[in-house]
């Protein structure tokens, strides 16, 4: 049996895979360590959901785990309204819209289809804007989801071994870039 991949690694593969390396290395260690402020600011905005104290109304699912069978995902949503059949993937600042953002929406829309609830709507939501993003379900955009589905299938035959990474702008903006064996910026 293959073993799932969870979510949040399809938004970090994109970013580096090293950096899924370096956060399972060094993830048990005091985040004081090796996270910036942002970082720490976004896991205080994250705090609500995954608490579950978003929310007390029933038709709001909030920090629940889910799990994807047709792509070996798991992983948890931030928020499913069921009567608005709409999910919801909250950041602290959204400036750019990134596919990594997107795809991990993708993973948490096929989850929830699987576990047999009807999603109609996704959104990404800007914590310190307020403002919320529509994405197109993957079926109304064949691109990313081919994209989606490209970038599961090269996290599962990634070679580590023969990974370089040449984009030094990923290593500046890195938190793991002081601790990497591959930074750029060393």
């Amino acid at each position: 049996m293959e073993s799932y991949t969870p979510i949040s690694y399809l938004n970090d593969f994109i970013f580096c895979p090293n950096s899924i390396y370096c956060h399972q290395l060094f993830g048990s260690l005091n985040k004081s360590l090796y996270h910036s402020p942002y970082q720490t600011e976004g896991l205080a905005v994250h705090s609500s959901i995954d608490e579950k104290r978003y929310s007390s109304k029933k038709n709001i699912l909030q920090g629940i785990d889910i799990y994807c069978d047709e792509f070996n995902l798991c992983g948890k949503i931030d928020l499913f309204d069921i009567d608005k059949k709409l999910l919801i993937e909250r950041k602290k600042n959204i400036k750019t819209i990134y596919d990594g953002y997107i795809f991990q929406l993708y993973a948490q829309y096929y989850s929830l289809i699987e576990m047999g609830y009807d999603v109609q709507k996704i959104q990404l939501y800007s914590f310190d804007d307020n403002k919320t993003y529509s994405i197109d379900l993957p079926d109304s955009n064949l691109e990313l989801k081919n994209k989606f589905i490209e970038l599961i299938s090269n996290i599962k035959n990634f070679d580590y071994n023969n990974f370089i990474q040449d984009n030094k702008n990923k290593c500046q903006k890195c938190i793991y870039s002081s601790l990497c064996s591959i930074s750029l910026i060393i």
